[in-house]
């Protein structure tokens, strides 16, 4: 139950992380703490289905799926190219603007495009 909790915690930190924090890379940050709360939920529910590998051989029995970690190491690939492709967006902004603060992105391209 506390492995829950926990995992909760971190998925709030993040979310927290990416609604209320104005600079956009502690936005990006928050984005990852989510998507590594998740892929813990995941892998931790997954690995609670059983006890011995998935090895096919006579007798054993109460084996762990693989499917939710080979799933979560999908998610982990896609997260980190999120990751970078967001970096990558806020240091055009960034270039652009001048500032990571949300807000001052926000009224730099607005006044840009009058």
């Amino acid at each position: 139950m506390i492995d829950r909790i926990i995992v909760g915690l971190i998925f709030l930190v993040g979310l927290w992380g990416l609604i209320g924090k104005r600079n956009l890379i502690k936005k990006v940050f928050g984005l990852s703490i989510i998507n590594a709360a998740v892929v813990i939920l995941f892998i931790m529910e997954g690995g609670k289905a059983g006890s011995s590998a998935p090895i096919l051989e006579p007798g054993v029995r109460d084996i762990v799926d693989p499917v939710p970690q080979a799933l979560m190491l999908t998610a982990i690939v896609i997260g980190v190219c999120v990751t970078a492709l967001a970096l990558a967006m806020a240091y055009r902004l960034y270039k652009a603007t001048g500032s990571f603060d949300i807000d001052e992105v926000r009224e730099r391209l607005d006044d840009g495009h009058r």
